[in-house]
């Protein structure tokens, strides 16, 4: 794939992954993207995930045209994009490592080496003249492991952004950028949203033309919508208006509530309602709903004097990544006892500059003339 004139694509697709780091489903695959510098000097930026390493090898090879790599950048050292490190540095015995000093600890700790004698150690402002391009490495600390660099290249104003602006996705499947890419940045970034803000602080006093991140694709028209939507993610900022439904529900009487809520809040002129049962969506899809829109309504049953299992997950999910700056509403059922608006708020307490709702639901059993009434309360609460 051509980037420019002198950067070529060298990345690989995965479509035999079913769950990415363990949990996150991903039914068009995964890309693992590393791309070479064709210059005086040639700088491999970033490897791709141990599976591929020989078709990763073979994608390099064409596009070397029989030169040799000087130069292997490691930017982030989780598995998917460093675990060929050993194959690339036995293949290329003159070839350099060049990573942040945090880095070359994880490949001891990884490989058993960290390449003392075949290294380059960058860190803020530090740069790399390969010719007519020069690399300048910016620090990305928790961006979203400690070690992580990203690398600017003056020449063709390229940033090689590392996990930022990823998305799920294999590269040869056609999907909408921002709904992959906000579950991706969410489910796995979402917790380091100040140094997202710090990174796009420093972003912002570069000229950036292209950015290539290390999933999904290169991004070169209208950058300034991504960087808008990275902008309102990172700072936990809503991004659409509307109101999400998470919730669980044991014989049905809860979902039925949740039912008639959806339905009066579009009667009420509602924007946009979105409806999740914890217990059969994918779950980080919800949590992803959860951080896009502002308003969110936990809806769920008392389980064991607690709350039911997967409506303890979502909430965790929720708290695990800082959420914020939102408006909460909540539903409760208990045949004896409900206590589940107790303990959801309890979950919550540390969340920052929530609103809860003066209207909520009590359901003992099944909805009555009293509960549908805090419903009709609550759609009007949340609809002003």
């Amino acid at each position: 794939m051509f980037i420019t004139n002198d950067i070529k694509y060298v990345g690989v697709n995965d479509h035999d992954i079913d769950l990415f780091e363990g949990q996150y489903i991903v039914p068009n695959g995964m890309a693992y993207n590393s791309y070479v510098i064709l210059d005086e000097k040639v700088a491999v930026m970033d490897a791709v995930d141990r599976r591929f390493g020989q078709e990763w090898l073979e994608n390099l090879h064409r596009e070397l045209g029989g030169r040799a790599p000087d130069y292997l950048v490691v930017q982030h050292m989780e598995p998917d994009h460093s675990a060929n490190i050993t194959l690339f540095m036995d293949t290329y015995p003159e070839a350099v490592v060049v990573a942040s000093q945090r880095a070359f600890v994880m490949m001891q700790n990884f490989f058993g080496t960290d390449y003392a004698d075949r290294r380059l150690v960058v860190g803020e402002g530090d740069t790399l003249a390969l010719g007519n391009h020069t690399l300048h490495f910016v620090t990305a600390p928790m961006v979203h492991w400690p070690e992580v660099i990203v690398s600017y290249d003056d020449c063709d104003k390229v940033l090689f952004s590392a996990d930022g602006f990823g998305k799920f996705g294999a590269l040869d499947v056609e999907e909408d950028w921002a709904c992959e890419a906000r579950r991706y940045y969410i489910g796995i970034v979402g917790k380091y949203g100040a140094p997202v803000q710090t990174l796009l602080k420093k972003a912002a006093g570069l000229d950036i033309q292209t950015i290539c991140p290390l999933h999904g694709p290169v991004l070169k028209e209208d950058l300034g919508y991504y960087i808008n939507l990275y902008d309102i993610w990172s700072s936990y900022r809503v991004e659409s208006e509307g109101v999400v439904i998470a919730y669980t529900s044991v014989y049905g009487h809860t979902r039925e509530a949740v039912e008639l809520l959806a339905e009066q809040l579009r009667a009420n002129g509602c924007p946009k309602v979105v409806v999740n049962d914890l217990a059969r969506c994918d779950m980080a899809e919800a949590v992803e709903d959860a951080f896009r829109y502002g308003k969110l309504v936990l809806a769920t049953t008392t389980y064991n004097g607690d709350i039911f299992p997967y409506m303890r997950e979502f909430i965790h999910h929720l708290t695990e990544r800082g959420y914020c700056n939102r408006t909460v509403g909540m539903m409760e059922n208990g045949s004896w006892a409900p206590v589940a608006v107790r303990v959801m708020t309890g979950m919550l307490e540390k969340s920052k500059n929530l609103t809860f709702t003066e209207n909520n639901v009590k359901i003992v059993s099944a909805l009555n003339d009293a509960s549908r009434a805090q419903v009709a309360a609550l759609a009007e609460e949340l609809c002003k």
